[in-house]
């Protein structure tokens, strides 16, 4: 995070995207020290660190992911994206829920990036939860207790009934 997003992806991909790509031309580009956490956290993913601590949290990273997107899609909520993603997004539909579901998830000290118009169509308003390899088993059940009872409240439940 010390410049907000980036690709990492083959040399055909990069100059597709050079060339389409409006952000591309009008952008900053990489600092030199973003740059280097960028290979720095590539050599310890390989392992070229001397150590499994990359191995290590990757393993973590997709075991709470996939433990974490079954229990929201457990309680009946709709949850985009596929399993060992560790970015989640569930579906509020509504965009009068978005402020609602933002201030409740912050009031229970839940950190949750609310998505609606125009980012997404009006209809499909979202919220996206991020797993971290940090996360403790604690953790993600203690958030799923609050993010039930933000789901009722708010009648997020569209598994288990069209009504939510």
């Amino acid at each position: 995070g010390g410049m907000g997003g980036y690709i990492a992806a083959s040399k055909e991909t990069i100059a597709f995207l050079r060339a389409r790509c409006a952000a591309s031309a009008n952008h900053n580009s990489l600092s030199p020290i973003v740059c280097q956490q960028v290979i720095s956290s590539f050599k310890v993913i390989m392992g070229e660190d001397g150590t499994n601590i990359g191995k290590q949290k990757i393993q973590a990273l997709r075991d709470n992911s996939n433990y974490f997107r079954m229990r929201l899609h457990d309680m009946g909520l709709h949850v985009l994206g596929h399993y060992d993603s560790p970015v989640m997004p569930i579906m509020l539909y509504n965009p009068t829920k978005i402020a609602a579901f933002s201030r409740e998830c912050l009031r229970r000290g839940l950190a949750v990036v609310v998505v609606g118009f125009p980012a997404v169509p009006v209809l499909l308003s979202r919220a996206r939860f991020c797993m971290s390899a940090g996360h403790t088993r604690e953790q993600l059940d203690q958030a799923l207790i609050e993010i039930e009872d933000i789901a009722d409240t708010l009648k997020l439940r569209y598994g288990k009934s069209i009504f939510g």
